[in-house]
């Protein structure tokens, strides 16, 4: 049984005209203290909470969004769920959302909803804005939702110093280059880049900064998984090894990719890093754990995901601001899978 509030009345049931009625206020005075922003006394607001505490009131966000206009809702799409970094990424995204009063609709791309099918869905929850967090959906998803009247950040997205909707992200071909002076660092003559999907802005950007890093001097291999899995970057690289000798180290463009990478690099007896170096992108919490010890190129996730909050809580509030883009720098973190700079 629920707790109650007066004889025979149970928690949840109190009206916003009873809590006006004891605190000698109008309905609609109520309704304002409720209401971020809005006007009222400070001895009125007291009335109406002290009322609001005795009768165990609750505000309806139903009601709420109502009289405002205003659902608080966001929609948090992506289609990377079986990307264990993403499950930190939506961990963060709706812990920040929630944190400043507003409520996450995640809304899962993977399977076979169609983009029209998730504009449609966050149409009829009356969302208040989107953040689409996927480095691998074309710019025309970030679009479609814009073009529907929605306020949208694409977080994670391509960088473009004149972003059609609002971007906070890291510049991926810089990334490449960083990853490939690392390696080059270590005085590898052949070094290798295991992307993933090889049709994602991200992998195409990756390899053509790592390519621009290693230069001339160097002998440049590119593979691609066919997905950003432990899955995929195990079997790309048993493909690998299977074809030949292995380049000297390796730039997986993705932290799982790179841990599955290692798993095929052990069982085929190769030590790392003596034999083969392998250095990530991320710096997921999986690449921290003893037993895998990634070097890697790390994105400042956090960062982005608290710029890509404030600017969509901007773009709530003035429908009419440019678009504006937000980069971010990467930055190696050493651990062991790679030797010391030469």
């Amino acid at each position: 049984m629920g707790e109650t509030v007066g004889p025979g009345r149970r928690r949840g049931t109190v009206t916003l005209r009873e809590v006006a009625e004891r605190a000698g206020v109008s309905a609609s005075a109520v309704s304002r203290a409720f209401t971020p922003g809005a006007s009222l006394s400070a001895k009125k607001r007291e009335a109406i909470e002290e009322a609001a505490r005795a009768l165990g009131y609750m505000p309806s966000a139903l009601a709420s969004a109502l009289t405002t206009g205003r659902t608080r809702m966001i929609g948090l799409v992506s289609n990377n769920f079986h990307n264990p970094v993403f499950l930190e990424v939506f961990d963060q995204f709706t812990r920040g959302l929630q944190d400043r009063g507003l409520r996450p609709l995640l809304v899962n791309l993977s399977g076979d909803l169609s983009q029209e099918a998730a504009v449609e869905m966050l149409r009829r929850y009356s969302v208040d804005g989107v953040i689409l967090a996927s480095s691998t959906l074309p710019p025309t998803y970030a679009r479609r939702f814009r073009e529907a009247g929605l306020p949208v950040v694409q977080s994670f997205g391509r960088w473009s110093e004149s972003p059609e909707v609002h971007l906070v992200t890291i510049d991926n071909r810089a990334a490449g280059r960083l990853a490939a002076e690392r390696l080059l660092a270590c005085g590898y003559a052949h070094v290798g880049f295991l992307g993933g999907p090889e049709a994602a802005s991200s992998t195409q950007d990756r390899l053509a900064g790592f390519r621009e890093g290693a230069g001339d001097g160097v002998r440049v291999t590119a593979s691609f998984a066919g997905a950003y899995s432990f899955a995929a970057g195990r079997t790309e690289m048993q493909r690998l090894l299977a074809a030949g000798p292995p380049a000297g180290g390796y730039f997986c463009g993705d932290d799982v990719l790179a841990i599955g990478a290692l798993s095929a690099l052990a069982d085929a007896g190769l030590k790392v890093p003596g034999d083969v170096g392998v250095l990530g992108l991320n710096d997921m919490e999986m690449a921290r754990w003893a037993g895998i010890d990634l070097t890697t190129v790390r994105q400042p996730i956090a960062e982005i995901i608290a710029a890509s909050i404030d600017l969509v809580m901007a773009a709530v509030d003035d429908p009419d601001l440019p678009p504006q883009a937000r980069l971010f720098d990467c930055s190696i973190v050493e651990r062991g899978t790679l030797p010391p700079p030469a």
